[in-house]
């Protein structure tokens, strides 16, 4: 028997019409999948319900793969899939693989050589990174930087000591954490290092904006629990 596919699917970036940043073709194909491997299945229950509300929740399959559950065995995740059955890997939000643990089963997949089928959603990185104006050629995703105070701001300067070479630097932070972070960023960097700050993205309170952090320190913006991309350059 043919080896099953694992389609990595996109979801929503928080609470908005899902048709209108969710291709048909994609919602076509998540709706006929029975066997998820999810960051968190309540979300995913609830995902599932809002693109098709007669989605058939109790005949579907979910296993949970986070940061937290300490998984053992990641090829265990992948039986059904070597035994023929298609899975959809969902992320929280956005698309599966950036900045979450999917990428270890996707990993793991290519090793069985079960084919991994990509599907086209909003990805706040990437939306953040082409619509900041920053260097899109050339750039890095560092994920989340330390919590602690002089860690946090170790690494802000080693990333604004990079982004001098002309590397866009692309970090993220937990939102509730956001405005210590976005306090760290305006004491650590120098005045002309340009920041663009990105939040809620494709949400009704989206706001995109890059200037120089001597601007930003003129007018700060409230971000709490905004999810927010942070660039510098």
């Amino acid at each position: 028997m043919a080896a099953g596919r694992i389609y990595l699917i996109p979801v929503t970036l928080g609470d908005q019409n899902f048709a209108d940043v969710i291709p048909q073709g994609v919602l076509s194909i998540t709706k006929s999948l029975r066997l998820f491997t999810v960051e968190n299945v309540r979300s995913a229950r609830r995902y599932l319900r809002l693109i098709d509300s007669d989605f058939p929740i109790d005949e579907t399959e979910f296993m949970e793969l986070s940061e937290h559950n300490g998984v053992s065995d990641i090829s265990a995740y992948l039986e059904p899939v070597i035994g023929g059955r298609d899975m959809g890997l969902m992320s929280e939000a956005g698309l599966p693989g950036i900045a979450d643990p999917g990428a270890m089963l996707v990993s793991a997949a290519h090793r069985k050589k079960i084919r991994v089928v990509p599907l086209a959603g909003p990805s706040s990185i990437l939306l953040a990174l082409i619509s900041s104006g920053l260097n899109g050629q050339c750039f890095t995703f560092h994920g989340y930087l330390p919590v602690k105070p002089a860690d946090r701001a170790a690494a802000l300067r080693e990333l604004e000591r990079k982004s001098k070479e002309g590397y866009a630097q692309i970090f993220m932070e937990t939102p509730y954490r956001n405005q210590r972070m976005l306090d760290s960023i305006l004491s650590v960097c120098s005045n002309d290092t340009l920041l663009c700050i990105a939040s809620d993205i494709t949400l009704s309170g989206e706001s995109i904006c890059t200037k120089p952090v001597s601007e930003w320190r003129k007018n700060i913006p409230s971000l709490n629990d905004r999810l927010t991309v942070f660039i510098i350059q």
